[in-house]
């Protein structure tokens, strides 16, 4: 029996949209930082990831009080929103490294490893 082809976009676009709000929570952790620095940076890692999904996941951090945001003046354009973790952003941002930690010990522990040349 043949299996069908999995997309490998598919897998791996399912499985970073659960560390995008870790990366989110600690791009913004040193200083506020810019919406659309945010959407850039993630970009830089995660290309295929949609510039929408970053703002989703900013407006939720915001809304659950896990991001504070502070709007500035654009130089010459529209007010620009900053991002700063919150003490409950720093919470999540722990619980999210701690899960992410556990997964990676039973992946290692079941002997799944980064090589892949061999399979």
């Amino acid at each position: 029996m043949t299996m069908p082809a999995e997309r490998p976009d598919a897998s791996d676009a399912q499985l970073k949209k659960g560390v995008l709000e870790m990366c989110v929570l600690n791009m913004i952790r040193a200083e506020p930082t810019y919406g659309y620095d945010v959407m850039k940076n993630i970009k830089l890692y995660f290309p295929e990831v949609n510039e929408s999904t970053v703002y989703v996941i900013l407006r939720r951090l915001h809304g659950d009080g896990g991001a504070e945001v502070t709007v500035k003046d654009g130089s010459g354009g529209p007010p620009r929103k900053y991002y700063k973790i919150t003490e409950a952003g720093l919470r999540q941002l722990a619980s999210h490294i701690a899960s992410w930690r556990r997964v990676n010990e039973a992946l290692e522990k079941m002997g799944i490893n980064q090589d892949v040349s061999d399979i």
